[in-house]
């Protein structure tokens, strides 16, 4: 059995993913070829030639990948920060533009010894997880309503060594985490939040579940209620930062500035200039 060049391979398995429609046909082939030799992307070039099982293994996943079944489900994992979570059908797929937001509240709370943090809406557990492995002295807790996604969620905070407490609860309720109101530090939140007649991509439509990508008519169902729930939870002077579409730059801080407890409310872009995600701040405890 004669060994086979790899890059040959990666250049087929390009070919076909871009005449599949898929955006990054080059990035997905490499990354899927490094899945099946079983080494990072970038130590693909040590690799040139491989038997030919290791080659109709690329060429199976190739193949679905042009069906256009999410990358991240193809390798088993997706990446948020410095973790990496088990993804599949029944849950979100993290996006590398929520590391923005990661980013973002990490930095709020830079001067806060042991902060207490919430996540809602945490699909995975990443972005949770990924607070908690930034700091180790947080007390995080994270919640989710879908059942299927809460199953990601406790499969992955057991397999990072249950740094995150995980409530089963939705942001639409009154009394969700009393025990914790006025007293939070940060709240992040990356919501459904997609108008519902919206065109979107394969990998979103045919995978993704509808009721952790889609907000309602306007986008914003769940984002009024996150604002409701959050302004509740934070402590004086604590953070808020959530995601949404590129088409809510206005509608989303307007509705955080009809909150007469928050204050600094601000917009941020990703990097390409698109509107991402807006924060805010709880008003500082009166004089």
């Amino acid at each position: 059995m004669s060994r086979q060049p790899l890059r040959l391979a990666i250049a087929e398995a390009e070919r076909l993913l871009a005449a599949a429609g898929v955006s990054s046909p080059r990035v997905d082939a490499e990354l899927l070829a490094a899945h099946v030799v079983g080494v990072e992307r970038g130590r693909l070039m040590l690799h040139p030639l491989v038997d030919p099982p290791v080659v109709e293994a690329l060429r199976q996943l190739v193949v679905r990948r042009a069906a256009r079944e999410p990358l991240q489900h193809l390798l088993g994992t997706a990446v948020l920060g410095p973790v990496e979570v088990a993804v599949g059908p029944g849950v979100f797929t993290p996006r590398p533009e929520t590391e923005l937001l990661l980013e973002w509240g990490l930095r709020a709370i830079a001067g806060v010894a042991s902060p207490l943090v919430v996540d809602l809406c945490t699909g995975t557990g990443a972005l949770a997880l990924a607070v908690a492995a930034s700091r180790p002295d947080a007390q995080v807790h994270a919640v989710e309503a879908d059942p299927g996604a809460l199953v990601w969620a406790r499969h992955n905070i057991a397999a990072h060594g249950g740094t995150v407490t995980l409530h089963a609860g939705d942001v639409r309720w009154s009394d969700l985490l009393l025990d914790l109101e006025s007293h939070v530090d940060l709240v992040l939140c990356n919501p459904p939040y997609v108008p519902d007649d919206t065109e979107l991509p394969p990998e979103v439509t045919e995978w993704d579940p509808p009721g952790a990508v889609f907000g309602g008519p306007d986008g914003l169902e769940i984002i009024r209620a996150v604002i409701a729930t959050s302004a509740g939870l934070l402590r004086y002077g604590g953070h808020l930062a959530i995601e949404h579409d590129d088409t809510h730059g206005e509608a989303v801080p307007a509705l955080l500035r009809r909150r007469r407890v928050l204050t600094d409310v601000t917009e941020h872009t990703d990097l390409t200039g698109r509107p991402r995600f807006a924060t805010a701040r709880r008003v500082d405890a009166p004089a």
